[in-house]
């Protein structure tokens, strides 16, 4: 099982959580506790295909994804990663 490194690209409005362009978390056998609960859960069903070694049909690169949190007012986008 991989980790999976998630990186905030793209943060629009005010994020409730303070997330911002340039953040950084891991997603693996202990996740960051600095990461938005509600992303968390938008995220988790893709990190868990990522890190298990599956990918994406409409990912160029196979090793990553990119994941919007579920505030359309604010929308925060992370992109997840496979670190290998």
């Amino acid at each position: 099982m991989s980790d999976i490194v998630v990186e905030v690209i793209s943060q629009k409005g005010t994020c409730s959580a303070g997330h911002k362009v340039g953040d950084k978390f891991t997603i693996g056998q202990q996740t960051s506790p600095h990461i938005c609960s509600w992303a968390f859960y938008s995220l988790f069903p893709f990190a868990e295909v990522l890190q298990y070694g599956g990918s994406f049909p409409w990912e160029h690169d196979k090793n990553k994804t990119t994941v919007a949190c579920p505030d359309p007012q604010n929308p925060v986008v992370f992109e997840l990663r496979r670190s290998i």
